[in-house]
């Protein structure tokens, strides 16, 4: 749905932020997707290094432990070897934009925040970081030493336009496992012509994402809690 709607606004590469497989039931077929797309630039999540065995789950609840547990053993070995390979963020992408999974300080960190995120910026090399690992979408903005956030928003589109002054720190959401009590899935489109950022929100069929997630023996909080958002 989210790759289908950006091909209708037209994009050029993808960028990818991490926490590709965990909790949902179709671990290999969403990365040989991502795969097949061959991202500019890609990052690890700390769902994604449980799930293919390079980490323990000792900070998981056990939801998530279980979750991940299913994806290892589910996940065909060279989409496994693919997981363990990729990159632990910060990685710049170009003069404009670099990606992290956390925090650009530390991949397993939270930016929950204004104190993590005044953090976070200070540690930035470029004008625009985005970044995964709450599935909530924000936005930091930092200019002159003064911070400001802007929350979620209601609508399907909202446009953040950058100015050369600031620094960003943007959580675009998540595709399939939002937590700001949006069911939506959230992506963003980095513009980089028209020096924009365009954070969107899509419906699709979550009683199909449920009756899959049941049907392969996740634990049913995982169904349920796609259609709250949290």
């Amino acid at each position: 749905m989210c790759l289908a709607d950006a091909r209708r606004r037209r994009f050029d590469e993808t960028l990818v932020l991490g926490d590709i497989v965990g909790y949902g039931a179709d671990p290999n077929a969403v990365i040989d997707r991502v795969r097949q797309l061959k991202p500019r630039a890609i990052v690890r999540g700390n769902h994604d290094k449980v799930a293919c065995g390079i980490e323990h789950a000792d900070g998981f609840n056990a939801v998530a432990r279980a979750a991940a547990e299913w994806t290892y053993d589910v996940l065909e070995p060279s989409n496994r070897d693919w997981l363990a390979a990729l990159p632990p963020g910060p990685v710049v992408v170009d003069d404009l934009v670099e990606i992290c999974h956390g925090s650009p300080m530390d991949e397993d960190l939270y930016i929950f925040d204004e104190t993590d995120a005044l953090r976070a910026l200070k540690s930035t090399t470029r004008p625009l970081c985005l970044f995964g690992h709450t599935h909530f979408p924000i936005t930091f903005q930092l200019a002159g030493g003064e911070l400001h956030a802007m929350g979620p928003s209601a609508a399907s589109e909202a446009v953040l336009e950058l100015k050369p002054e600031m620094r960003y720190l943007v959580n675009p959401g998540a595709v399939g496992q939002p937590r700001d009590g949006d069911a939506r899935a959230a992506y963003a489109i980095v513009d980089v012509e028209r020096q924009r950022v365009e954070l969107l929100r899509l419906e699709y069929r979550i009683e199909m994402a449920q009756a899959k997630v049941v049907d392969a023996g996740l634990p049913v909080i995982l169904a349920k809690r796609l259609a709250v958002g949290r």
